[in-house]
């Protein structure tokens, strides 16, 4: 199914989206080899909120399937959680996604050079229009990302305002290419 390059929307032409086009995100480009529709769903639901890690296997398969055209980046980063969701999670599913998903070229991922600088309400739990405040300015990265390209990991990618706000302030600190690593895509609402 041809996607946008970018944001990974299906459209007939797997050219740039009117979106993307319109107003280009920060992120350079988004590799999710699923839709976020069932079974993809279901998995994402137990391993985020049901503390099923066995969850993570399928799906990180799925993108180190999708991963095996791509370029190696020069760093792998886990979408970070908030010191208090990851206390009440117990894990950090990006992580345990990148992980597995990672392991299999041999790379590594870098857990400590981004970090949530507060606490935002649930990304799922706010209307996608009021994602992209949600989140504006949450993520401090102290690191020399100087002509690096990194490759962000998360779950799910809906609005792309989490993935935005990441790639913001990785080239803030000189990251060149920030691409999203995402296992499923939401589709937009009708």
């Amino acid at each position: 199914m041809p996607r946008c390059p970018i944001c990974a929307l299906p459209n007939p032409t797997g050219e740039p989206c009117g979106r993307c086009l319109q107003k280009r995100p920060a992120f350079d480009h988004v590799v999710c080899p699923l839709r976020y529709a069932y079974p993809a769903n279901a998995l994402v639901l137990g391993l985020k909120y049901r503390g099923g890690l066995a969850f993570a296997r399928p799906l990180a398969a799925c993108l180190a399937d999708a991963l095996e055209a791509e370029p190696y980046p020069d760093i792998v980063i886990p979408m970070p959680l908030s010191p208090s969701r990851l206390a009440e999670r117990g894990f950090n599913q990006a992580a345990e996604l990148a992980r597995l998903a990672v392991s299999a070229f041999g790379l590594e991922t870098s857990t400590g050079l981004v970090r949530r600088n507060r606490e935002c309400a649930p990304q799922a739990s706010l209307p996608w229009k009021e994602r992209a405040r949600n989140v504006r300015n949450a993520f401090d990265c102290d690191a020399n990302l100087q002509g690096k390209s990194v490759a962000v990991v998360d779950d799910v990618l809906t609005t792309g305002a989490t993935l935005n706000e990441l790639a913001l302030a990785l080239k803030r600190q000189g990251a060149t290419l920030v691409t999203g690593w995402i296992a499923a895509r939401t589709l937009p609402q009708q």
